[in-house]
């Protein structure tokens, strides 16, 4: 039989993930205010690590999720929206979401931008009904100290993810097991 605190914490993380989807930060309230949260994040990300500016150039798509909520207590979820790009133009929207059960409690918002960076990885993300992160393409997770050290020509094919605006009371952002599908337009 489950606990009442093992159940409490199950209504307080669906709760969560259901504020981000009835229309907290997490959610887009059009596909313009959207794009404009995708341009600032790119922006933000490119003050903060400038060898992104040459992936962006250099990738074959860049999948730009602005604000992920992720909170929970022993039993916790994680979602948000974004928006794939090829060559500076929007090939369609995506949402991200995940759950987990372990030892956590809090609330965070973060955003994230994947660098699909040849076409393999691009065509993958795009024929894919949805996916889920570790299944498919290499994904390389860049931290600062590994930003710092990147160099624009040693990244050539698979899929890098650089973390931007983190905030809140979890101890840091993560894409492990996230699941991320188109939304049907």
């Amino acid at each position: 039989m489950l606990s009442r605190r093992l159940i409490l914490s199950a209504i307080c993380a669906l709760g969560v993930l259901g504020l981000a989807a009835a229309g907290g930060d997490a959610r887009a309230a059009s596909a313009e205010e959207l794009e404009r949260k995708a341009d600032a994040t790119l922006e933000t990300l490119k003050a903060s690590a400038p060898v992104t500016q040459k992936m962006i150039d250099d990738a074959a798509g860049v999948l730009i999720f602005p604000s992920i909520v992720k909170g929970g207590f022993i039993i916790g979820a994680s979602g948000g929206e974004g928006v794939l790009r090829a060559r500076g133009k929007t090939l369609g929207y995506y949402q991200s979401a995940a759950a987990s059960i372990g030892l956590q409690a809090g609330i965070s918002a973060y955003g994230y931008v994947m660098f699909l960076m040849d076409d393999k990885a691009l065509d993958f993300v795009r024929k894919t009904d949805g996916w889920e992160v570790g299944v498919g393409p290499d994904v390389t997770v860049a931290d600062k100290g590994f930003a710092d050290r990147l160099s624009s020509s040693s990244v050539k094919e698979g899929i890098y993810v650089f973390f931007v605006d983190q905030k809140g009371l979890f101890a840091g952002a993560s894409i492990e097991g996230s699941k991320i599908s188109p939304i049907a337009e």
